[in-house]
Formats: structure tokens, C-alpha cells, sequence
């Protein structure tokens, strides 16, 4: 950490946000790049969070983009203040058995919702519960999750399938980057007012997205 951020002062607590997600109130979008360690940014390029995924070398080496693991997520004073976690699961568009979810907490111990696959043959599909398992919004990629466009959108939209409200964006990162790396960048964007703890979420769909889609198997 840099001499800056030593002397930074923790916001003080608001009611019904999880401490440490503070500053989630204030943004409307972060920005990820990622190979198995994630840096995410505000707009304009500040890092604000810190996450690491840890697994095993047996895990990574046979299991790959579908293993199991928790991704812990740190912010500039070194404290975690949210917790993703993922179980051990096949990957199949065309068994409804073999389906993803995640768990996101917020802070560590306390679920705040949930990202959970719904089956599709073609299109990814997810919905977002709250800490009580109750729908919150739904998640639509494309096509297998790829799209033509430099830039493959996940959308968020309301349970009634009406409006858009943000999205989920693997962002082009040029020719070289993309074929001979494993590192990618990705963007969310939320409303504003969204609640803080969805936010949380929909950064722990970032990672599942990420995972599922966009990971190299090497």
C-alpha cells in the first residue's frame, strides 16, 4: 500500500451497509482486470478494492474454469469486506442439473444474496437473490455468452423482464492482449440508488461471469 493510503480515514458506518462497502453508495461503476488476482476501479481509474481467489494447485490444474473456490475482496486498509464463494459444480448448456450459483457475503459470515444459473440451451441466464432468497433481478448474456461486438454485455434487468438497468461488460482489451494473455477487463454498471448490497452481488456475478465464460482453460 502507498504512503496515501496509510493515512486515509474509513468512512464513518451507514445504516444497512455492510462495513467496508461504503464507498459502493457512490459509484455507479467499477472496472475489473483480472488473472486470478482482480484489481477494481472507479470510473476514473482508482483502485478501491483488492481480490484474490484462493484454491489449490490440484484444483486449478484438473477442474480448471470449473472449480470450486472463494474469492475474498479486500479494500485499501487490508479489510475484507466481501467474501464470494462457489461450490464444486459440472458445467452443461443442456443438462438443467448441472447449474452454477454463488454466495456472496458481505462482510465475511453475513450472506447478502446470492447468483444463481437458470438453464438455457443457448443463452446464459441468471437470477440474483437477496440474503433471503427471494428474486431480486435477473442477468441475460448472449448468445453462449459471446457476441460479435468488441465488448460482450451481460444485462441486468428487473424481474419483470421490463426495464434495463445496468449491465455487465467483458471490454475489448486489443488483439495481442486477448489471444496470448489471461487477463481481461470487465465494467459494471448500476444505478446509483441500487442497493448496496446488490451491488456487492453483482460484483460476485462478475467473477462467476468471468469464470464461465472468459477464463483460459491453461
Amino acid at each position: 500500500f502507498t504512503d496515501m493510503n496509510m493515512y486515509m480515514v474509513p468512512n464513518p458506518p451507514i445504516p444497512g451497509c455492510p462495513p467496508g462497502l461504503e464507498y459502493l453508495t457512490q459509484v455507479t461503476l467499477a472496472g475489473f482486470e483480472s488473472n486470478n488476482k482482480y484489481e477494481i476501479r472507479n470510473s476514473m481509474g482508482q483502485n478501491v478494492f483488492y481480490a484474490v481467489e484462493e484454491n489449490d494447485c490440484l484444483s486449478r490444474q484438473c477442474c480448471g474454469p470449473l472449480r470450486s473456490f472463494t474469492i475474498r475482496v479486500l479494500d485499501n486498509f487490508g479489510r475484507e469486506v466481501i467474501t464470494v464463494t462457489r461450490p464444486l459444480k459440472c458445467m452443461s448448456c443442456f443438462f438443467p442439473c448441472c447449474l452454477q450459483e454463488m454466495e456472496v457475503q458481505s462482510p465475511p459470515g453475513n450472506t447478502v444474496g446470492y447468483v444463481l444459473q437458470q438453464w438455457h440451451p443457448f443463452f446464459p441466464r441468471f437470477i440474483i437473490e437477496n440474503e433471503n432468497r427471494e428474486p431480486v433481478l435477473k442477468l441475460h448474456g448472449p448468445f453462449c455468452g459471446w457476441s460479435c461486438l468488441p465488448d460482450v454485455d451481460f444485462e441486468i434487468i428487473t424481474m419483470d423482464e421490463v426495464s434495463k438497468i445496468g449491465k455487465i461488460s467483458k471490454q475489448w482489451t486489443g488483439l495481442l492482449r486477448e489471444v496470448f494473455t489471461d487477463t481481461d477487463n470487465f465494467g459494471i454498471q448500476f444505478p446509483m440508488d441500487l442497493d448496496v448490497k446488490m451491488k456487492a452481488v453483482m460484483i460476485g456475478a462478475c467473477f462467476l461471469i468471468d469464470f464461465m465464460f472468459f477464463e483460459n482453460n491453461q
